[in-house]
């Protein structure tokens, strides 16, 4: 990943959470992650998208978040991010994802498929 700083992730991420993270939490997201891809607009020189992964390197890796901005969705980036960030994951046992179900059909065109799932979320973290 090129050197990326918070200037950067200004402006859009995160809509309709109840609290977006900080650029400051969002960079060490995306430095702490074993994979992060981001999309930049050269022309504005902001990221417009990006794509984490968390992994234990061996068998098993998850990705939680995919964003592209308002304004630059049904463009593709979000397919590319996707295609870049699962590139390489084939030796992997599996590759897991959570979205709300509307989102399923999106991911399922790019292979995935559903699951139940449980989670624990701690609101107050983003604040």
């Amino acid at each position: 990943m090129r050197a990326i700083s918070e200037e950067h992730l200004q402006g859009g991420f995160f809509a309709g959470w109840p609290a977006a993270p900080s650029p400051e939490q969002h960079l060490a997201v995306l430095r702490g992650s074993y994979r992060a891809i981001v999309a930049m607009d050269e022309s504005s020189g902001q990221a417009v998208g990006f794509v984490t992964m968390v992994s234990d390197g061996v068998l098993t890796a998850f990705v939680p978040w995919l964003e592209v901005l308002p304004a630059y969705q049904s463009r593709g980036i979000g397919s590319e991010l996707m295609r870049r960030v699962l590139e390489g994951c084939e030796r992997f046992y599996s590759v897991d994802l959570m979205c709300d179900e509307p989102l399923q059909p999106y991911y399922a065109r790019l292979g995935m498929s559903p699951l139940t799932g449980m989670t624990l979320r701690n609101r107050a973290a983003l604040g």
